[in-house]
């Protein structure tokens, strides 16, 4: 199962392809290929499935489902949150890989 945390974009590439986001202080990659150009901005928050930015969300409800998340989390041992984190992070399709297979 794959929940998609909202994550706030810090920066966003000159050719506006690719930005870099946050979720709750982790910094990674995404691919803004899936959104009209110039939608995403930084400050905004977003969902991402697969390493793609897929929508857009307000700020407050961006919130509540940090503030969720973070609930689980706190029912989750040490050993589940880090094997959640390298499931996530080992995922294939993310960020600049995807972006130029996609582009060939």
């Amino acid at each position: 199962m794959c929940l998609s945390i909202p994550s706030k974009v810090v920066r966003i590439s000159d050719d506006e392809t690719m930005c870099t986001v946050d979720t709750m202080g982790v910094q990674r990659d995404a691919n803004l290929m899936m959104m009209e150009d110039g939608d995403v901005g930084i400050g905004d928050y977003v969902l991402l499935h697969i390493g793609f930015v897929m929508n857009k969300i307000d700020e407050a409800e961006a919130m509540a489902s940090i503030d969720t998340y973070k609930e689980i989390l706190e029912h989750m041992n040490e050993e589940d949150r880090k094997q959640a984190i390298l499931e996530d992070d080992e995922c294939e399709a993310r960020g600049e890989k995807f972006a130029e297979e996609i582009k060939t």
